[in-house]
């Protein structure tokens, strides 16, 4: 950690460093969030051979503006597709005393040397950070973080482009042909190369020449043909740009359907009609053989019916004897 230079309980710049400075490009790109004529740095920290050896690299300059009342850390992110020198600078505006702000630069989460500059114009706090990324291991995320009663930090992630390729699944059937493209904007990968893959493993492709046509017309774009597509060319593929600082991939799921799989729907729903006209020829049946039951009950209740109504006349119409008791008893 270093405090501000010039202010009580400073670390100034090392007799070595001081040694390696000097002057870029007059005419360097401006900042990210505009241009800054009111920057307080007016020379970078740039090595002698670092200067001598990437001179001919362009400038690339991003800043941060971070105040105390800063609740969450500042991100921004960066795309850089080539090798370029790099100047990176934050800016915290606070009430505070500055002599109790420590500065830190880090790298992902490794704490990066004393190479860089602090400044101060009345209550606004300035670091800068230039480097070069020349590989892929230079890639990341890079930090400025003030500390003081809490910490405030702002983070710089440089990525290769992002590739574009298609959100939803293609899908396509047997025997036809299929075309997967991935594009990148704005960028001009230095190769393609196309991977498929049906678990883990990804198998590059272009073994078979004759199923498969790899088409790089335009450097930004890419595509891959597939001829006479059978079931099991159904999975996912990758499209992979590299870059001289790193890869960058998109993901396509290609999905292979056989000529019956269109017609499940219709026979499912023919098997359902049919179960239904069954069911209702089934009900009218039982119905109709429960009807002539029903009437054969119901005449057989009358006919008992009228049995018994016979029984009972036979019984009233019968003649009735009338006991005659003897006179004078």
């Amino acid at each position: 950690m270093r405090a501000v230079p010039g202010l009580p309980g400073p670390r100034g710049p090392t007799p070595g460093l001081l040694s390696f400075l000097c002057l870029l490009a007059a005419a360097r790109p401006s900042l990210a969030d505009g241009s800054d004529p009111d920057s307080p740095f007016t020379s970078l920290p740039v090595q002698e051979e670092m200067t001598v050896k990437y001179n001919n690299l362009s400038m690339e300059s991003y800043n941060i503006s971070l105040t105390e009342h800063s609740s969450m850390p500042v991100e921004k992110n960066i795309t850089l597709d080539r090798p370029s020198n790099i100047q990176l600078t934050c800016q915290l505006t606070t009430s505070r005393d500055l002599n109790s702000v420590n500065v830190t630069w880090k790298k992902d989460d490794e704490i990066l040397g004393n190479d860089y500059l602090i400044n101060a114009t009345g209550n606004i706090l300035y670091t800068q950070h230039t480097f070069t990324i020349i590989n892929s291991k230079q890639m990341g995320s890079y930090s400025c973080v003030f500390q003081e009663e809490k910490e405030q930090r702002g983070t710089f992630n440089f990525r290769v482009p992002k590739v574009h390729g298609r959100n939803k699944p293609l899908i396509s059937y047997v025997g036809d042909s299929t075309v997967l493209t991935c594009t990148c904007d704005d960028c001009l990968p230095l190769n393609w190369t196309w991977y498929s893959s049906n678990g883990s493993v990804q198998v590059p492709v272009g073994i078979q020449k004759n199923k498969y046509v790899r088409n790089g017309t335009y450097a930004n774009e890419t595509s891959l043909k597939i001829t006479e597509l059978l079931e099991e060319d159904g999975g996912s593929y990758w499209c992979r740009a590299l870059f001289q600082l790193g890869e960058s991939e998109e993901h396509i799921e290609l999905v292979v359907l056989s000529f019956l799989v269109p017609l499940k729907p219709f026979l499912a729903i023919v098997a359902e009609v049919v179960l239904l006209v069954t069911i209702i020829l089934l009900c009218e049946k039982y119905t109709q053989k429960k009807q002539p039951d029903s009437d054969n009950e119901k005449e057989l209740e009358q006919i008992e019916q009228l049995k018994s109504d016979d029984s009972n006349g036979i019984e009233n119409n019968a003649p009735r004897l009338r006991k005659i008791e003897p006179v004078g008893q």
